[in-house]
C-alpha cells in the first residue's frame, strides 16, 4: 500500500479499485493543485520552517534567552550574537526561536479551542434550527457586538495578565465567526438526499451531525482557521505589547518590541527583528490560508 502511494499512475486512475484508492487519489489531486500554487507552496514553506524553528528551539539557540549580560547590552548583529542583544544583554536571536514556541503555542492553543467550539455551536444551530438557533445565535450576536481587542483586554484586566488568560480571550473572541459558517454550510446540508436518507435509516440527530454533517463543514473551517491564524499572531503580539499577554522575561514577540521600542531609531534591529517575524509568519499563514481556498473551498476562490 504504501509503494502505492508513489504511483502516479494508481493515484490518477479513472476507475479506482477501492475506497482507498479513490480516497488518496482525491488527496493527491488536491495536492497537484494546491502545488500549482506557488504562493501558498512558499507560505506552507515558510510554516514549516517556524514551527521547525520553534520545535528545535533548544537546539538552534546559541545563548539562553533569558541570561542577562549587561556589560553586552545593546550589541549590533556579530558573529557572536547574530542578531544582535537587547537591553539587558540578552541574545535577540535565541529569544527570537524562543519567541516562535510562545506566539506560535498560544495560537495553535487558540485554534485548539475555538475551532471545535465554533464548529459544534454553528452544527446544532443550523441543524435543529427554532429556538435552539435562535438561543445560540444570539449568543454568538453578543460576542460579536463588542470589538476583539477591548473585549479580550477586558478579560484579562478582570483575571490576571498572562498567557493563559490570553489564550481564553483570544478564544472568547474568535469562536463566534467559525460558529456563523458552520451554520451556514449545515443549513445547505441537513435537507440534502443523503442526510434524508441517514435519517430514515433510523440515525439519531446527534449522530448525523457528529458523523455527516460536520466532516462536511471542515474544509470551510480549516480554510477559515488559516486565514484567521495571521489575525490571531498579531492580536496575541498586541496583547503582549501592552502588557497583558506573556509577561517579561518571557520571549513572546510581542513583549520583546514593547520592551524595545524606545531604540528604534538607535538600535534598530532590537525592536525590528521581532517585528519582521510577526510580519513573515502573518503573510506566511495568509498566503497558506488563499491556497487551501482555492482547492477546499473553489467557490470562495
Amino acid at each position: 500500500m504504501i509503494g502505492r502511494l508513489f504511483d502516479r499512475a494508481w493515484l490518477l486512475s479513472d476507475s479506482p479499485q477501492s475506497r482507498a484508492q479513490a480516497a488518496w487519489g482525491r488527496r493527491y489531486r488536491l495536492w497537484c493543485d494546491f502545488r500549482a500554487n506557488k504562493p501558498a507552496l512558499y507560505g506552507l514553506a515558510t510554516v514549516i520552517a517556524l514551527l521547525a524553528c520553534a520545535i528545535l528551539a533548544p537546539l538552534l539557540a546559541t545563548h539562553d534567552p533569558v541570561t542577562q549580560n549587561l556589560g553586552q547590552r545593546l550589541l549590533p548583529p556579530s558573529t557572536q550574537h547574530w542578531l544582535g542583544t537587547d537591553e539587558l544583554g540578552r541574545d535577540v536571536y535565541s529569544r527570537l526561536l524562543y519567541g516562535a514556541r510562545v506566539t506560535l503555542g498560544m495560537v495553535l492553543a487558540v485554534v485548539v479551542l475555538v475551532a471545535p467550539i465554533g464548529l459544534a455551536v454553528g452544527c446544532v444551530a443550523g441543524y435543529y434550527r427554532g429556538a435552539a438557533d435562535v438561543i445560540l445565535m444570539r449568543v454568538t450576536d453578543v460576542f460579536l457586538a463588542f470589538p476583539r481587542l477591548i473585549l479580550a483586554l477586558a478579560f484579562v484586566a478582570a483575571i490576571q495578565p498572562g498567557m493563559t488568560s490570553a489564550v481564553i480571550a483570544i478564544a472568547l473572541t474568535t469562536w463566534p465567526p467559525y460558529a456563523r459558517l458552520a451554520r451556514a454550510e449545515t443549513m445547505t446540508i441537513r435537507d440534502a438526499d443523503y442526510i434524508a436518507a441517514v435519517r430514515m435509516t433510523g440515525a439519531s440527530s446527534g449522530r448525523i451531525i457528529l458523523r455527516h454533517i460536520m466532516p462536511l463543514c471542515l474544509g470551510s473551517l480549516i480554510v477559515r482557521v488559516t486565514l484567521d491564524m495571521s489575525a490571531i499572531i498579531i492580536f496575541a503580539a498586541s496583547l503582549g505589547f501592552l502588557g497583558m499577554g506573556a509577561q517579561p522575561p518571557s520571549p513572546e514577540w510581542g513583549t520583546m518590541i514593547a520592551t524595545a521600542r524606545r531604540f528604534l531609531l538607535d538600535q534598530w534591529w532590537v525592536p525590528l527583528i521581532p517585528g519582521i517575524a510577526i510580519l513573515v509568519a502573518s503573510l506566511a499563514f495568509n498566503l497558506l490560508g488563499d491556497g487551501l481556498r482555492d482547492v477546499l473551498d473553489p467557490r470562495q476562490g
